[in-house]
């Protein structure tokens, strides 16, 4: 839903000027609190609908909104079954032409039932081009070849296929479906208890269809381009086609249309042949000459608009697979067009120029963000910028790697490179001219570019205007790590010693500052927790900084403040930073720290910077709260001695945490002394003399007990310059580089006592539920533990009193430690391989590491082609490769040697493993989890097939095996900060229990992440949209987009596509255990709720052996994580008692039938046994049982709760308007109950609700 320009008042009042955003640490209101409740009804126009008329069909009405722009139109009739074969065309309403960008409430005239005419326009190139593309794009439109290429931001869906299109239009089950007999048997590698994991399953269930051929050859002409008298004939270009009757036809691009030419493919004949046939579309020629396209094509055409269309629509962000089928290469004239016109020309938004990244990046920063309105098109325009160019960046590293891009310095060592290309400027992750010298050489200039780009993020995300960062997107690809980034008008013109105004160019020696920079850069200090400090430069003059002396500042010739190179702008981690003379806290020391790590970049993560001053903060306030009680309590006595003592005893254990329960006996009065505390805190900061002297002691000591810069409010900051080599400060600041030193050893400290046994105990209580390393890894950077510590957190899991508990963890966190070290191996071993030799190296390498065939021998690229003279100068060689074959030596022993030695020196944890038999024997790994997890770290991709790993008579992997090798990109994601808000109000509604008002923000929230991003992100599928939604079809349509979303944002065995895929079908609830078997294997939590929902459905459709073995596993997975107590009921429980009823019932009926058995055995009458009387499971009881498994509760209300719930609600209601009235000055806030909403809807209860038993209000 688009935003009408002209916003209510009430929007207007409070939004007010743009404000900073604020810090996201402790001042901060809860989320979503500053939108109140009337700011979220968002006024719509209402649509209208117009009349289309094209040429050759009937017209037809379309639903417009008067938001929408003309080109909109244009787009929704190029979809359109039976218009989707026009491109070049224009849209009149009474005569007049309408402007492709002119939004439809600015046409003057159009109204309801408008009559808009579809008018040919003439073809150029140009358009001619696109006309081409736009058919072949119809023509491959079922074909998942650009999926598994990863081309075009196309990626990968299955949903359909397994319902076999029974979700149809909104959930609607297909007729006479339903009568049908369903086939409930699983695949038997599905069932509990199999080895198997079958690979080819990974894309598909079953084969997909071979999409309808409706032209055997649709390509660019050798004739190309038209001569000059041709060209003034109007003659734009000629394509060759083979038609799937195996006729051969030359056809010319003309202005006016398309016909066939008397050319063939050795002879130059542009007059039209027979039949004359002028077609304005392409489509409409070959329905002329070629029976099967025009059947062929019909029938596409037809399902291609069945499809959902987010199964359809462009991902913002490329997907890889990492697995595809074996594919027939066809001919394709827009692919191979592309490969050689580097889409240059005619992709970009101005034709024939490339794109100016920067300006592009910096002019949608700089769009007005007053109201929501705006913020919401300069958050689209943001998000749009970024997408593009992330793709381009990533089309252009690979064209660098590959040696097909011309350096700016070619005469230099092929390391020291750099590369412009697009406006993109790309260097290599080597240590050019010994920048890295003291840091760690080449390991430090590859680490460098990733924490530049997470510096790049962080200040985005602040979000200072004035402040500018330039695009940055890293890429790592055949084993090279890449950056690329926008340029500086004027950069390239100027020495960088003239440029940089602010910072360092050389770690510090020469430091220089800017007044400008100071003060854009103060504002951030604040949300960043950067301290603002003084270092000392060559000609020992104090300087003044806001940041690292990294932390480039450079004015580009368009009069922007530019920063660049943050790649220090957090803390430094001292537990990897063992510097001479300093002694980190105990806990460090007991755990072994501080290690010398490869690189001296290791900072602090900002989510750790956050919860240290979290932390902090709550420090502060129990250390306040515990000295004015003890104030009160002494007031009898003298109060003088005791001030005294107070302060003493704070200095003493600056860092205690205090015990939970400082601050009095009872949590009620712990709570009234924080309330004090806060409002005393809040007196002293405003200074304006109201605070008694008393009061500021107790902050100034709590203050200097937690390390606060400030001696009168909490503000603790962190000077990110602290260690660093090169850097010096003056004497007069002695005193605060010590305390900021103390304050990097306790948050060293902090992360080793708090941040890993936290995340440990949550684990342990199943909190988060990682699946595979990607998940773990997000998990661990949440709570900011950076992936070095991995062997620190398995540590501590083993040491675990649960340890069994936590076994997925171990399996989880050992499979990621191996295939880290791995991933470290194959980048240095990719390096030395040339192009030709690529697919040999990879499946030689994957042989070593994962197939159990004792000596695997690499293939020399030599074998296919024998050169007669080898040539001996080399140029445009991938950089830093030695033309050598010395990968092929490697050995599985020598691979598995130095992961092991890696782990150790990576991670420092002892793998006790010599091959990778012994790694899965002794933890319990499956070889084609650790294939899955390098190939996505490598962007590898693989052959689907079966790999038979354990053979010890040939490798498991032959070069034919290996397809592609993808890159890897890390890029910035911009944030829709509004529609995080209502998300995150619209979650606290529906945790108080206000369902309709949290559905109707979480819809809202949807609305605006839709306005931002577009129909496809992940960001939309976080949004369940309304599943507590009261109309079926409206939840099932949800939970469909939901799972198309998944599968296409995240990729198609993401542990987020197997949630979705939980509250499914029976066919999707087969394809969610296989994908976990792959993922992880049998032994994880998730795999007892699914196996208890696979079981109750089958069940529930009397399937009763099935079921059994589903349902215990499921008793064995919950009973090993969740304990045999996990869920006991109890003697009273109405379950306990129905299975007793049903035990009882069983037996009865066994001793007739013994009785009946006894009686015929013994007289040989033929008594005749009688039938078992089984009830069979009431649908009602199934569901209430998946209903319990899968934590949903329905409470049934009586007439009588209904009455009591209306009268409390009303209740609350009045004493809020009291507290209202007392109170005028406060804004409400919007996480308060808005009880009108829920008595208007407990009163329009369905008339099921006044039924008590019947399950009504979902709590």
């Amino acid at each position: 839903m688009l935003l009408n320009g002209d916003c209510p008042e009430s929007l207007k009042k409070e939004e007010g000027p743009a404000e900073p955003p604020r810090e996201n640490g402790l001042d901060e209101t809860e989320p979503g609190e500053e939108t109140t409740g009337q700011e979220v009804i968002v006024i719509q126009d209402t649509g209208f609908s117009v009349k289309i008329l094209a040429p050759g069909i009937e017209p037809f009405s379309l639903q417009v909104s008067p938001q929408e722009m003309v080109q909109e139109i244009h787009q929704v009739l190029m979809d359109r079954e039976d218009t989707c074969h026009r491109t070049c065309f224009s849209l009149h309403l009474d005569g007049n032409m309408l402007d492709h960008f002119s939004e439809l409430r600015s046409v003057e005239g159009l109204q309801e039932g408008s009559v808009l005419r579809v008018v040919e326009e003439p073809y150029t190139v140009r358009e001619a081009r696109i006309h081409v593309r736009h058919v072949r794009d119809l023509l491959k439109s079922l074909d998942p070849s650009d999926a598994f290429n990863g081309v075009d931001c196309n990626s990968l869906s299955f949903l359909s296929v397994f319902t076999d299109g029974d979700l149809g239009d909104s959930g609607k089950r297909k007729k006479g479906l339903e009568m049908d007999p369903i086939d409930c048997t699983p695949p038997e590698y599905i069932l509990p208890g199999s080895r198997e994991r079958p690979l080819s399953w990974h894309a598909h269930a079953q084969p997909l269809p071979q999409p309808l051929q409706c032209l055997k050859v649709l390509t660019m002409s050798g004739w190309n381009p038209p001569p000059g008298n041709r060209r003034m004939h109007g003659d734009l270009m000629y394509l060759f086609v083979i038609t799937a009757e195996d006729r051969q036809v030359s056809i010319t691009a003309s202005t006016r249309g398309f016909y066939l030419n008397q050319s063939t493919a050795y002879h130059f004949n542009p007059k039209p042949a027979s039949p004359r046939f002028l077609s304005h579309s392409l489509v409409e020629l070959l329905n002329q000459i070629s029976p099967t396209f025009k059947k062929n094509f019909a029938a596409l055409q037809k399902k291609r608009v069945q499809r959902h269309p987010f199964e359809r629509i462009a991902t913002p962000f490329q997907v890889y697979s990492w697995t595809a089928p074996q594919a027939e290469h066809a001919m394709d004239c827009v692919r191979a067009e592309d490969a050689y016109t580097s889409r240059l020309g005619y992709e970009e938004h101005i034709p024939g120029q490339t794109r100016d990244w920067n300006e592009e990046l910096q002019t949608t920063r700089e769009l007005p963000r007053k109201n929501l309105p705006e913020r919401l098109l300069r958050e689209r325009a943001i998000f749009k910028v970024h997408s593009d160019f992330t793709a381009a960046a990533t089309r252009g590293a690979m064209a660098v790697i590959d040696g097909n891009v011309m350096a700016i310095n070619p005469s230099e060592e092929t390391k020291m490179q750099m590369f412009i290309w697009n406006n993109i400027f790309f260097s290599l992750g080597f240590d050019v001219r010994d920048h890295y010298k003291d840091f760690g050489g080449d390991v430090a200039a590859y680490v460098a570019p990733t924490n530049d780009l997470n510096g790049v993020r962080t200040y985005n995300a602040v979000d200072v205007e004035g402040l500018y960062t330039l695009g940055t997107v890293v890429v790592d690809y055949r084993g090279y790590r890449v950056t690329a980034q926008s340029i500086i008008p004027g950069i390239l013109e100027r020495d960088q010693e003239q440029s940089v105004i602010y910072g360092s160019i050389d770690f510090g020696k020469t430091v220089v500052s800017h007044p400008r920079y100071l003060e854009l850069l103060e504002r951030t200090s604040r949300p960043l927790k950067i301290l603002r400090h003084r270092v000392l430069n060559d000609r020992d003059e104090e300087v003044e900084l806001c940041s690292s002396v990294e932390c480039k500042g450079i004015i580009g010739n368009d009069g922007r403040h530019y920063i660049l190179d943050l790649l220090r702008t957090f803390p430094p981690d001292l537990n990897f930073l063992p510097v001479p003379g300093e002694t980190l806290p105990e806990e460090c020391t007991r755990a072994g720290f501080p290690r010398a790590h490869r690189h001296k970049l290791c900072c602090l993560r900002q989510e750790l910077v956050d919860a240290f001053v979290e932390h902090r903060y709550l420090l502060f306030m129990k250390l306040a709260a515990l000295q004015l009680m003890q104030q009160k309590a002494s007031k009898m006595e003298s109060p003088t001695s005791l001030e005294n003592g107070d302060g003493l005893s704070l200095e003493s254990k600056p860092d205690a945490p205090p015990a939970p329960e400082a601050g009095g006996e009872e949590e009620g009065s712990s709570a009234s002394g924080l309330a004090t505390v806060k409002e005393l805190a809040e007196t002293v900061a405003s200074d304006d003399g109201t605070a008694d002297p008393r009061g500021r002691e107790v902050i100034r000591n709590a203050c200097k007990a937690v390390g606060s810069i400030s001696s009168t409010a909490f503000d603790v900051r962190f000077n990110p310059d602290i260690f660093s080599p090169g850097v010096r400060f003056p004497e007069s600041c002695q005193e605060e580089v010590r305390d900021q030193k103390q304050l990097l050893k306790d948050a060293a400290a902090f992360l080793l006592s708090c941040q890993i046994p936290g995340l440990v105990k949550d684990f342990t209580d199943h909190a988060v539920l990682p699946m595979d390393g990607a998940t773990l890894a997000e998990v661990m950077r949440q709570r900011g533990i950076n992936m070095r510590y991995l062997g620190k957190v398995l540590d501590l899991v083993m040491r675990s009193p649960a340890r069994d508990q936590l076994d997925h963890i171990y399996k989880i966190g050992i499979g990621e430690l191996i295939t880290r070290s791995a991933k470290h191996i194959f980048k240095t071993y990719l390096q030395g391989v040339e192009l030709s030799g690529l697919s040999a190296a990879i499946s030689h390498f994957l042989n070593c590491f994962l197939s159990s065939y004792p000596n695997p021998v690499a293939h020399l690229p030599a074998d296919e082609l024998i050169s007669k003279k080898r040539n001996r100068r080399r140029r445009n060689r991938p950089p830093g490769a030695a033309d050598n074959t010395a990968w092929a030596v490697m050995t599985p022993q020598e691979l598995w040697k130095n992961i092991c030695q890696e782990a150790k020196n990576y991670f420092d944890f002892s793998l006790e493993c010599e091959t990778v038999d012994q790694a899965v024997e002794t933890y319990g790994l499956q070889k084609i989890t650790l294939l899955r997890e390098i190939s996505l770290k490598t962007g590898i991709q693989i052959l689907l097939k079966e790999y038979s790993f354990d053979s010890r008579h040939k490798p498991a992997f032959t070069e034919e095996d290996v397809l592609n090798i993808f890159p890897v990109v890390k890029h910035v994601n911009p944030k829709a900060s509004d529609a995080f808000h209502f998300f995150q109000s619209g979650q606290a509604k529906v945790q108080q229990g206000f369902l309709k008002e949290g559905c109707e923000l979480i819809n809202e929230a949807l609305n605006l992440f839709n306005n931002v991003y577009g129909a496809m992100h992940t960001g939309c599928g976080a949004v369940p949209p309304g599943d507590d939604s009261p109309h079926l079809s409206q939840a099932l349509s949800n939970q469909q987009k939901a799972v198309l979303m998944s599968e296409r944002v995240m990729g198609i065995e993401h542990p987020n596509t197997i949630q979705e895929y939980l509250s499914t079908a029976l066919s999707l609830l087969y394809r969610a255990r296989y994908l976990t078997l792959l993922v992880f294997g049998e032994d994880h939590p998730e795999m007892a709720l699914l196996d208890n929902n696979i079981g109750l459905v089958l069940h529930g459709v009397m399937e009763y052996d099935l079921s059994l073995r589903f349902l215990e596993n499921a008793l064995a997975v919950s009973t090993k994580y969740h304990g045999p107590k996990s869920l006991k009921l109890g003697e009273d429980h109405e379950k306990t008692k129905e299975s007793s009823e049903y035990l009882k019932c069983l037996t009865q009926q066994a001793v007739a039938l013994q009785r009946t058995m006894n009686e015929i055995y013994r007289n040989g009458s033929s008594a005749n046994i009688p039938p078992l009387k089984f009830t069979a499971p009431s649908m009602a009881s199934v569901l209430e049982q998946l209903n319990v498994i899968n934590g949903i509760l329905f409470i049934p209300l009586s007439q009588k709760d209904l009455e009591n719930l209306k009268a409390e609600v009303a209740r609350r209601q009045q004493l809020q308007e009291a507290s209202r009235n007392r109170d005028k000055a406060e804004e409400p806030m919007a996480t308060e109950p808005e009880p009108v909403g829920a008595s208007e809807d407990a009163a329009t209860q369905p008339p099921a609700a006044k039924d008590p038993s019947s399950p009504s209000l979902q709590g």
